[in-house]
C-alpha cells in the first residue's frame, strides 16, 4: 500500500504554515470514471521533538472492503521509530509492527496477534511511507529533490522520483496548479510507477495521485 500513502492537499485553500505541527486532511478516492470508492484521512501532529503521522483507507468495491490504518512515529530528521500497520482486505486480515533500533542498524518487523519476527538491516536514518512523505515536502520547500533511497513499508521499498514539469489538474473540479513527478517504487515482487502532483504553495503539499492499476488509473484527492 505505499502507493497509496504518497498522497495530498490543494493549492486555492489559505496557505499553511511552512511546516505545521498538527494537520488533518480528508480525501475521497475516485475510480477511473471520478465516481467515489471510499475516503482516506491524514493526520500529523508534532509533540517535542518527535511526529506522530496516522493514514486511514476506508473504501469498497462490491463484494470486497478494504479498511487500512498506518500510523508512525518519527524522531528528529523524521526517522521511523516504530511503524504499525493494520488492513482488512476482503476476509484478509492483519495487524504487525515495525520497529527501528537506529544503534543496532536494524528493524524488527513482528506480526501481532500470534505471528513471528523478523530482521532486516536499516540505515542510521530510515524511512517509513509516511516518514518519506514529510521529508519529500520538506526537501521541495528547499529547492531540492531527494536522491533515490531506501523507505520501509514492511519490506524494503527503492524510490525514486523524476520532475515531469508544470500542469494545471482538476482537484473537485477546480483547475489547481501543480508540479508533476512520476515516482517509480520497486519492492522485493513488484514495481510500480505512480504520479503526484505537488501544490506551488509554501507547505509543498502534494495535490492529487494517481496510480495504475489494471481496471484503470484511480486517484486520491482532498475534499473541500
Amino acid at each position: 500500500m505505499i502507493r497509496i500513502a504518497l498522497c495530498l492537499a490543494l493549492l486555492d485553500l489559505p496557505a499553511p504554515a511552512q511546516n505545521p505541527a498538527e494537520e488533518t486532511l480528508n480525501y475521497t478516492i475516485n475510480w477511473p470514471s471520478g465516481l467515489s470508492l471510499g475516503e482516506a484521512t491524514l493526520r500529523a501532529r508534532q509533540a517535542g521533538e518527535r511526529w506522530e503521522v496516522e493514514f486511514v483507507l476506508d473504501a469498497a468495491i462490491p463484494g470486497y472492503v478494504i479498511q487500512d490504518r498506518y500510523r508512525s512515529i518519527l524522531r528528529p530528521g523524521l526517522c521511523c521509530l516504530e511503524l504499525e500497520k493494520q488492513f482488512q482486505h476482503g476476509n484478509k486480515k492483519g495487524r504487525e509492527r515495525t520497529s527501528f533500533d537506529a544503534e543496532r542498524g536494524i528493524a524488527i518487523r513482528e506480526t501481532l496477534g500470534g505471528g513471528g519476527k523478523s530482521e532486516i538491516s536499516v540505515p542510521a536514518c530510515p524511512r517509513d511511507a509516511l516518514g518519506f512523505l514529510l521529508h519529500l515536502r520538506r526537501e521541495l520547500q528547499q529547492g531540492r529533490l531527494p536522491a533515490a533511497q531506501q523507505v520501509f513499508f514492511g519490506a524494503r521499498y527503492e524510490v525514486s522520483l523524476e520532475y515531469r514539469g508544470f500542469q494545471t489538474v482538476p482537484v473537485n473540479e477546480i483547475p489547481t496548479q501543480a508540479d508533476r513527478f512520476s515516482a517509480r517504487v520497486k519492492g522485493p515482487a513488484s514495481e510500480h510507477s505512480v504520479e503526484i502532483y505537488f501544490a506551488r504553495d509554501p507547505a509543498r503539499t502534494p495535490v492529487l495521485v494517481r496510480v495504475p492499476f489494471p481496471l484503470g488509473i484511480f486517484s486520491m484527492e482532498l475534499v473541500r
